[in-house]
């Protein structure tokens, strides 16, 4: 089985082309506003709902919340955990390759010298490897992968505004900048369709018993 990556677009569709727009977006705002600008705009917003809102939203995107979603995976079909996983794999060694490249200071440390800048209230804070931000790489990886797999295409938009509430969230608690972020969208995103694009060309990927999960070893 030979896979274009027009194909995997085509059933992207509905996340990828509001992507597009929205990513067209954050690259017009950094080039009109600097980076202080961003993010001191930004913090000026909070409450109280939202700090927990976003404190939870950022958890999704851990790794350990991907590992669940791959494990879940497997009870239903061990192809689909497969490429969940490995897509989580490949993104992640990207990310984590800029990251030591890089090595850009988090804001906890860009603005030291700052007293008027809100912290929420038991967010420990990372002070290095802010660029890309590896929560916002895994929240884009797992949503293209669950947008790759849904039937229902409409879901695609759907994953797509929950992996923007997780970025959003790596901001509100002042982990990382706004393009920290918009970074670990590209990763997670571009790298996954190529990552998508070649694995899941494989025809040992399509056999029946890749097709099968725990619960349902018996089923072709």
């Amino acid at each position: 089985m030979k896979m274009r990556i027009t194909e995997v677009l085509y059933r992207l569709r509905l996340f990828f082309i509001p992507y597009l727009i929205i990513l067209s977006s954050c690259l017009l705002i950094k080039l009109l506003y600097s980076r202080e600008d961003i993010y001191f705009t930004l913090n000026k917003y909070h409450n109280d709902f939202a700090d927990y809102f976003f404190i939870g939203a950022t958890a999704v995107g851990d790794g350990l919340f991907m590992l669940l979603v791959a494990i879940i995976l497997v009870l239903y079909s061990y192809r689909k955990a497969f490429l969940m996983a490995t897509s989580f794999l490949a993104t992640t060694i990207v990310a984590q390759t800029i990251k030591r490249i890089v090595r850009a200071p988090r804001p906890s440390l860009y603005f030291t010298n700052h007293t008027n800048i809100y912290y929420v209230k038991g967010v420990k804070l990372l002070t290095s490897n802010s660029f890309p931000s590896g929560h916002t790489v895994q929240a884009f990886t797992m949503a293209v992968v669950l947008a790759y797999f849904a039937r229902q295409k409409s879901w695609g938009f759907i994953y797509l505004i929950l992996a923007l509430c997780i970025g959003y969230s790596r901001m509100y608690l002042s982990e990382h900048f706004f393009e920290d972020v918009m970074a670990g969208s590209i990763i997670g995103t571009f790298t996954t369709i190529i990552w998508l694009t070649i694995i899941d060309s494989k025809p040992f990927i399509h056999t029946p018993k890749w097709s099968r999960g725990l619960l349902n070893k018996k089923n072709g």
